[in-house]
């Protein structure tokens, strides 16, 4: 029994101490980065994107998304907004045409999926000849004014991929979307400033990302898992680029607020995760060591790094297990402190990120329901793999 509970103990306590030692590092590391866009590269005013906006039956929130777009403070003959009505049964491409963006309309009942749907897009830009890069924004999102300036910033400074924040358009919502804002600004922001400043890829989000089209030639878009953001982000690093983080410039999307349709959605990112851990990380280590790449290193580590829900769960069972311990052997604090130390640095990080969401005391009273959302992402993560891109259920503008 002793030493059953002591492999337990250790067994957690080497999982609490690599996840939590982590973020601890990036934790320290998130004062705000150099911003290279202010002012801007002259030469960087020159460039060209197409911003391409793919689309899953959005006809509630397209016609806004396009016209957030169309307002960015960047030469209007400099960038096109091009939506991929993809598989769509409503007005989306309708209603896009008429806010003004460029539509490509695509019906595959087999390939479907946010991934092909951006394949397509890259294909058709590519082919145009056009733009210098393209910009990836979700349906569901407002974007900042200086988000082409930060993008183009980067690019005119040498980087080929660019991730601006991606935050919460709706915070005030509920007390979930509350949560969102201080977990996407805990992973969103207080992890990129780290990775940026230890010069290595903060990764793809999904939303707000870039890259040239030098690049894209270099690595051609293949990237059609549940979660194709992380998937094409670790296909750059295996090729030995970087993606740059542009903290000043950001897009907010649209989360849900009903418990029912976060479930779902929680359900596709991690089940696409954990497939991810499962087929890359042990490329990603390889890669490391036989190219010495500390961009696919750390790639490797954040992929291993679970949801901050099963860190705060090893965390709360490392401490239950050490206490359990010392009834046997009262000398026995090691664990203990173990323990104690991953969770403060736990705490720090939460902390960071409620600092820099800006939620202020009510979202820091929010915190208090952690631990009850801690359960409700269990729960959620129950029931059969999702296998395609299902809309999630959002509610009116």
């Amino acid at each position: 029994m002793m030493t059953l509970l002591h492999v337990a103990i250790w067994a957690l306590a080497i999982a609490a101490t690599f996840s939590c030692g982590y973020l601890l590092l990036l934790t320290l590391l998130s004062r705000k980065v150099a911003n290279p866009s202010d002012p801007p590269y002259p030469l960087a005013r020159r460039l060209r994107f197409d911003i391409i906006v793919p689309a899953h039956n959005e006809q509630a929130l397209i016609a806004r998304t396009v016209t957030s777009l169309l307002a960015i403070d960047w030469p209007q003959e400099c960038f096109h907004v091009i939506v991929v009505a993809d598989n769509c049964t409503d007005d989306t491409a309708t209603l896009a045409r008429a806010a003004g963006a460029n539509v490509i309309e695509r019906s595959d009942p087999l390939l479907r999926g946010k991934g092909y749907a951006l394949a397509r897009a890259f294909e058709a830009s590519r082919a145009s000849g056009w733009a210098d890069a393209v910009v990836v924004v979700d349906a569901d999102t407002d974007v900042s004014t200086n988000l082409l300036r930060a993008c183009a910033a980067r690019i005119a400074n040498g980087a080929h991929a660019v991730q601006v924040h991606y935050g919460v358009r709706d915070p005030l919502a509920s007390w979930r979307t509350r949560l969102m804002c201080i977990a996407l600004s805990a992973f969103h922001r207080v992890r990129s400033r780290g990775r940026e400043r230890l010069r290595v890829s903060c990764g793809l989000r999904g939303n707000g990302w870039c890259v040239t089209h030098a690049l894209l030639k270099q690595v051609p878009y293949q990237a059609f898992s549940l979660t194709e953001d992380i998937e094409y982000g670790i296909q750059l690093g295996l090729a030995g680029y970087r993606v740059h983080y542009a903290d000043e410039a950001y897009v907010n999307g649209e989360m849900v607020s009903d418990a029912s349709s976060a479930r779902t959605q929680r359900r596709r990112w991690e089940h696409g995760r954990f497939n991810l851990i499962r087929t890359q990380a042990p490329i990603l280590l390889l890669a490391a060591l036989r190219k010495r790449s500390s961009t696919c290193f750390d790639l490797a580590i954040d992929l291993l790094i679970l949801p901050l829900s099963y860190i705060a769960l090893n965390v709360v069972a490392l401490l239950s297990c050490a206490a359990l311990l010392l009834i046997w052997q009262p000398a026995t604090l090691i664990p203990l402190w173990i323990g104690l130390a991953c969770a403060t640095s736990l705490l720090l990080y939460v902390l960071r990120g409620w600092q820099l969401s800006g939620m202020g005391a009510r979202g820091l009273l929010d915190l208090a329901r952690a631990p009850f959302f801690v359960a409700w992402k269990v729960v959620a993560m129950m029931g059969a793999e999702p296998i395609e891109w299902v809309r999630t259920k959002r509610s009116a503008p």
